[in-house]
């Protein structure tokens, strides 16, 4: 009896697993008797959870398929190629295949994580300065500005008045910043709060881009998995177009696809409807023509995975100064604010 649960194994677990099942399969030995000294080396509660339920499968049908999918735990892409490696009498190579597949999601994961934990450090930190000055520091200038017999007036005034605001409310914005802390925290564990998490993330202007070239990298790899797996260009377009949820790129498979009804080779049918263009394109071409388009594809995943992990890498070495120069100019115009009226009033006693 299949087990609904809402956490999914990571990429980095589903590489693993698939990793050791390759080497499983490809000593000879049964998937049963693969999954039972698996079982026996580990001390997860959780994997030992997950083994046992694909073990008990695995003794009632002798499907691995089954057992994986009884589990719960796996994507229904990797059911999918899992059941064609059964079909065909190729699982040991289709799981070396869905090891490499998910160590590039891994690793793509890994590159998105590592982009933007500095940047939500630094804003954090702007926004710690920020409030410090306005609650802490302007009400100081606020008594000398007493002390001299006069008040404070224009941007000044207005951020003392937000400081105070803030002091007052302090402990009910404090809730509400716990409360939708937890929030987001709760929708990140669900796949309806990833899914539009990442909508919402798509609809930035500077995330278009990324967004289309990550899409490119999974289509890529899981086209690669799937021809290699002995499927059809078409039955392999079907299952890698699962693994992105871009409307836009969406509407591009579906544009290939109908270009290739039309009966133009998968090469330029990908090529027409910008799926890859450029080198990609020319790449896949020379791939058509030697009987390799399985290879283009990959080396296509592979470099798209390290022009993401470069765009990146430059990104963050860009918003980092940005960052630190807003940051400076904010803390300028609120001091300046202040001293410049309070010279003033000294310079005319």
């Amino acid at each position: 009896m299949k087990k609904d649960r809402e956490k999914k194994l990571s990429s980095a677990e589903l590489a693993s697993f698939c990793s050791q099942m390759a080497a499983v399969l490809k000593a000879g030995i049964s998937p049963g008797e693969g999954v039972a000294i698996m079982l026996e080396d580990t001390d997860s509660p959780q994997e030992r959870e997950i083994l046992s339920a694909i073990q008990e499968t695995l003794n009632t049908t002798g499907v691995f398929s089954m057992g994986l999918e009884d589990a719960g735990v796996f994507p229904e892409y990797m059911l999918n190629m899992v059941r064609l490696g059964e079909q065909s009498g190729r699982q040991d190579e289709v799981m070396e295949s869905l090891a490499g597949h998910y160590e590039r999601e891994a690793d793509l994961s890994s590159a998105v994580k590592s982009a933007l934990t500095y940047p939500c450090i630094m804003i954090g930190m702007m926004v710690l300065v920020v409030l410090v000055l306005v609650t802490k520091v302007l009400p100081v200038f606020q008594q000398v500005y007493a002390q001299l017999g006069q008040s404070m007036a224009g941007i000044s005034k207005g951020l003392l008045d937000m400081g105070q605001a803030i002091n007052r409310y302090s402990l009910v914005l404090l809730a509400l910043l716990v409360f939708a802390v937890l929030v987001c925290l709760v929708f990140s564990k669900t796949s309806y709060g990833r899914k539009q998490g990442a909508l919402l993330f798509s609809r930035l202007p500077f995330a278009r881009n990324f967004i289309l070239k990550k899409a490119s990298c999974r289509f890529a790899s899981g086209m690669s998995l799937a021809l290699k797996s002995g499927l059809t260009p078409e039955e392999g377009m079907d299952l890698a177009g699962t693994l992105t949820e871009n409307p836009d790129f969406q509407g591009r498979i579906a544009q290939c696809r109908k270009f290739m009804e039309e009966g133009e080779p998968l090469p330029q049918s990908l090529s027409r409807s910008g799926i890859f263009t450029g080198m990609d394109a020319r790449l896949l071409t020379v791939g058509d023509r030697t009987g390799s388009i399985d290879e283009a594809m990959e080396k296509i995943a592979v470099r798209c995975q390290e022009e993401l992990d470069e765009s990146m890498e430059n990104a963050v070495s860009v918003i980092e100064p940005t960052l630190v120069a807003i940051l400076s100019i904010i803390v300028g115009l609120i001091l300046l604010s202040v001293m410049m009226p309070l010279m003033g009033i000294l310079a005319g006693l």
